[in-house]
């Protein structure tokens, strides 16, 4: 009796372990356990507590910073989908440190340049952060090659254009951040 209940037990198992043995799917974006391990948020918030832990007593709590967009170290007016989010993400991890955050995508005074972002050249970053009166603008590139992505974050005080924190990091070019590279 005891060997009949083991056997019928095993081959009801036999197609769910078949299952469990199959390969899972190609397709990167697709993948919930590939998405949901993806390395670019947790890049770009290790990134941010780094900026944190160097700005720790530097910055005063109730004067605000402005994130402007990272962009392509080779074309500083260039940007594109992974420049925006990178610049999204850090400004969240920042606010969620205790930082005060500008959100310049509700200000009309800043120049935005279609499907780019906020652009802040070093001529600008002086008059945008007295208007806004920032303590600070985090700006920052990136550089890509065959297989990485490469990028610098920097905190520079406006009035002094000193640079208050900087971390580097790189990204895998892997198919989402690939996704993200490609130019509207």
């Amino acid at each position: 009796m005891l060997i009949k209940t083991l056997a019928r037990a095993a081959v009801l198992a036999a197609p769910l372990l078949l299952m469990a043995c199959s390969s899972s799917p190609k397709n990167e974006e697709g993948n919930y356990a590939t998405i949901s391990s993806n390395q670019f948020i947790n890049a770009n918030y290790k990134a941010a507590d780094a900026l944190l832990a160097q700005l720790n007593g530097k910055l005063r709590t109730d004067k605000p910073l402005i994130m402007a967009t990272v962009v392509n170290i080779d074309a500083l007016e260039q940007t594109t989908t992974l420049g925006r989010l990178v610049s999204e993400q850090l400004s969240t991890r920042l606010a969620q440190g205790g930082l005060s955050m500008l959100e310049m995508k509700l200000r009309n005074s800043v120049y935005l340049k279609r499907n780019q972002g906020e652009l802040m050249l070093t001529r600008e970053i002086g008059e945008v952060a007295n208007t806004h009166n920032a303590q600070a603008i985090v700006v920052g590139s990136y550089a890509e090659t065959s297989d990485m992505v490469f990028i610098n974050i920097k905190v520079i005080q406006p009035n002094t254009n000193f640079v208050l924190a900087a971390h580097d990091y790189v990204l895998a070019k892997e198919a989402i951040v690939k996704s993200m590279l490609q130019r509207n």
